[in-house]
C-alpha cells in the first residue's frame, strides 16, 4: 500500500536535542552517499534548516519507501522515503541482484512516462544493469506503460521496468517491475511480480550496500521504433479488418503519453483520427487543467465531455496519463453525456468478445460486479475471479482454460492478454471503438447495448464508497470494526454470507439476496474502499424503472454501509 508516511519511531515533531543529533546524523549520512547533486542540495537545505525543519525531516526518513507488488510509488524528493536517484539505484541494484541469484538470463527492458524524474530514473536503472553485466533496452522515448508489458514478451526480455506514478498526483513518480518468461512463468510472462517475489526484490534492495558501490556502466541500448511499431501493429490487428469504422471519437490522454500511439493504432485500424482536448494533448508533468489526473475523479473529463458535444462525437475515450486505463463516456438519451462505470465498459467489452467468438477464460475481481460471472453461465463461458489488481487477474486459472479477457472495475481491461500481459487503456479504447462502431452500423448505441444486457440479466448496479485517511491507522480500526459489528441485514433483506479473506487479504465480503457489499483498504492510495452492487430484476420489460430501483437501492445501501463502517 502506498500509504501518507509516518515519523520513525523515537522522533517527535518537536524534536528533543537527542532526537534531532539522530536524525541529522542520519541524514547527513544519507547526503554523502546520495548521488544526485539536486537532492543533495535539498536535503542539505532542509538539515541547514533544523530544528525548525524536524517534523519535515523525520518524515523524509520515516521509510524506505517498500518494494511491493506494485514496485515503488511515493513523493519525489530527498530522502529513503521519497522518489528520487538513490532510491531508484539501490532498487535497480536489487532486482538486477534478485535476477542474478536465479541464474535469469537476458535482457533488461525499461520504459518510462513524462513525469518529473522518469527518464533519468529510467536511464539510472539501465546503468546499474550494464554495470552488473546484464545488456539493458531503454524505450525510445516517454511511452504508455502497455508499450513496456509488450516489449518485456516481444522482445523477450528476463524482466521489464516501467517508470511511471500513473495516475499519481504530479509530485509523485514510481517504478514498476514485470517480469519474463524464464521468470514469471507460463501465466506470469510479461506481468507484474506478485508475491513472494515483491519480498524477495526488497530484501535485495536492502541488502545492497553503499551506492557509491554499486558499479554503474554504459548507457545500455536505446532502442529505435520497431518495438513501438510492433505494439501498434498489433493492436491494430485485434480487430476485424473488414468491420464498421463510420465512427467520432472524441479523445484525451489527461497530459500524458497515450495520444501519439493511440492515434497511430486508430489510423492504422482504419478508424478516423480521434479529435484530441486540445489543451491536453501533450504530456505534461505538471497536469495543468485537472486537480487529479485520473479519468475516475470529478471533473477530469469535463474537457473531454465539451469536447464531444462540439464534435458530435458518437463515444468520448480517455487514457489515465500512462494509458493502461480507459475511460469511457457515451450520450445518454434520457441523462445526456455520462461516464460509463468501469464494471459498464467492462462487460460491455466482455460481451462484445463472446459474440465475435473468443474463446477462453473471462475474468474478473472480487470487488467488480458479478454481471460477468452471470454472462459467463448463461453464454458457457469459463469464468475466474480473483483478488484484486491485475497482475492476479492475468493469472487467472479454471481449468485448462488460457486467459480470453479481463478487466477490473477500476477502469482496467485486457483484450489481448498474449499481446499484453497486463491492462490496457489503448487496446481497450480500440476495441471499444470497434463495438460502437458495429452498433451504429446497425442503427443502435451503446446504451441499447447495456439495456439490452440488461433486460436478460437484470440491472446490476455498482457504486464505491471511498473514506480517504491521513492515518492509516484509522484504516485498521474500521475494519476491526464492521468485522466486530456485521450487520445482519442490508436492505432490509438478511445478510446471508459474511466471508472474510484474512490472512490472505484484508478484505471482508457481505452479501443479500440482492446485493454485495466488499470492505477493503486500497492498495495504491490511504483510503479505505467499500464496493456497492444491488442486482434489480426487469419487470415486464420496463428497464428504466428498474434502473431507478437500482439507483435508489444503492443509495440507501451506501448509507447504511457507512453506518456499518462507523464513518457517519
Amino acid at each position: 500500500m502506498v500509504a501518507k508516511p509516518k515519523q520513525p519511531d523515537g522522533i517527535s515533531p518537536d524534536g528533543s536535542p537527542d532526537e534531532l543529533t539522530g536524525l541529522r546524523a542520519r541524514a547527513q549520512a544519507w547526503l554523502d552517499d546520495d548521488p544526485d547533486p539536486a537532492t543533495r542540495d535539498e536535503l542539505r537545505g532542509v538539515i541547514d534548516r533544523l530544528p525548525a525543519t524536524a517534523a519535515e525531516l523525520a518524515d523524509r526518513f520515516a521509510g524506505p519507501l517498500t518494494f511491493g507488488t506494485a514496485g515503488l510509488r511515493g513523493p519525489l524528493r530527498a530522502g529513503p522515503n521519497g522518489m528520487n536517484l538513490a532510491v531508484v539505484t539501490a532498487a535497480a541494484a536489487g532486482l538486477v541482484g534478485w535476477l542474478a541469484s536465479r541464474d535469469a538470463s537476458g535482457p533488461l527492458v525499461i520504459g518510462y512516462d513524462a513525469r518529473h524524474g522518469s527518464k533519468e530514473f529510467a536511464e539510472r536503472t539501465a546503468r546499474v544493469a550494464t554495470g552488473a553485466g546484464r545488456p539493458a533496452l531503454l524505450l525510445p522515448r516517454p511511452l504508455p506503460t502497455p508499450v513496456l508489458a509488450y516489449a518485456v514478451r516481444a522482445l523477450g526480455a528476463v524482466a521489464g521496468v516501467m517508470v511511471t506514478a500513473s495516475h499519481n498526483p504530479p509530485q509523485d513518480n514510481g517504478y514498476k517491475v514485470y517480469l519474463g518468461a524464464s521468470t514469471g512463468g507460463l501465466r506470469g510472462a510479461g506481468a507484474q511480480i506478485v508475491p513472494p517475489v515483491d519480498a524477495e526484490i526488497e530484501a535485495a534492495i536492502r541488502a545492497v550496500g553503499p551506492l557509491a558501490a554499486v558499479p554503474l556502466g554504459g548507457p545500455g541500448t536505446v532502442l529505435g521504433d520497431d518495438t513501438v511499431a510492433g505494439y501498434v501493429r498489433a493492436t491494430a490487428g485485434l480487430i476485424d479488418p473488414d468491420g464498421p469504422r463510420g465512427l467520432t471519437v472524441a479523445y484525451t490522454p489527461l497530459h500524458g503519453v497515450g495520444a501519439a500511439v493511440l492515434t497511430s493504432v486508430f489510423a492504422r485500424a482504419g478508424f478516423g483520427v480521434p479529435g484530441i482536448v486540445a489543451e491536453q494533448a501533450e504530456p505534461d508533468p505538471n497536469f495543468p487543467t485537472v486537480s487529479f489526473p485520473n479519468p475516475e475523479e470529478p471533473g477530469a473529463t469535463d474537457k473531454l465531455v465539451a469536447l464531444a458535444r462540439q464534435i458530435g462525437a458518437d463515444i468520448a475515450l480517455a487514457n489515465d496519463p500512462d494509458a493502461d486505463r480507459c475511460a469511457v463516456a457515451v450520450p445518454d438519451p434520457v441523462r445526456g453525456w455520462r461516464m460509463l462505470h468501469g464494471d459498464e465498459v467492462g462487460i460491455l467489452l466482455a460481451d462484445h468478445l463472446v459474440r465475435q467468438g473468443r474463446t477462453g477464460l473471462y475474468a474478473t475481481t472480487i470487488v467488480s460486479s458479478s454481471l460477468l460471472r452471470t454472462l459467463c453461465a448463461a453464454r458457457g463461458v469459463p469464468y475466474g475471479e480473483t483478488l484484486t489488481g491485475f497482475k492476479w487477474i492475468v493469472r487467472a486459472e479454471a481449468g485448462d482454460a488460457e486467459l480470453a479477457y479481463g478487466y477490473e472495475e477500476a477502469l482496467g481491461y485486457c483484450v489481448a492478454p498474449d499481446q499484453v500481459r497486463d491492462k490496457d487503456g489503448i487496446s481497450a479504447a480500440l476495441t471499444f471503438a470497434e463495438l460502437a462502431a458495429t452498433l451504429k452500423a446497425q442503427g443502435r448505441t451503446v446504451t441499447d447495448r447495456l439495456d439490452e444486457l440488461a433486460g436478460e440479466f437484470g440491472v446490476h448496479l455498482t457504486d464505491q464508497l471511498s473514506v480517504r485517511v491521513d492515518d492509516l491507522g484509522e484504516i485498521g480500526k474500521t475494519m476491526a470494526y464492521i468485522r466486530g459489528k456485521t450487520p445482519k441485514t442490508l436492505l432490509d433483506e438478511p445478510v446471508t454470507s459474511v466471508e472474510d479473506l484474512t490472512p490472505a487479504a484484508d478484505v471482508l465480503i457481505l452479501r443479500t439476496d440482492s446485493a454485495r457489499v466488499v470492505v477493503r483498504p486500497s492498495g495504491t492510495e490511504p483510503k479505505l474502499k467499500a464496493y456497492l452492487e444491488v442486482v434489480e430484476p426487469v419487470v415486464d420489460g420496463d428497464v428504466p424503472a428498474a434502473r431507478e430501483r437500482a439507483a435508489a437501492s444503492v443509495r440507501a445501501l451506501r448509507t447504511e454501509t457507512a453506518a456499518a463502517l462507523g464513518i457517519w
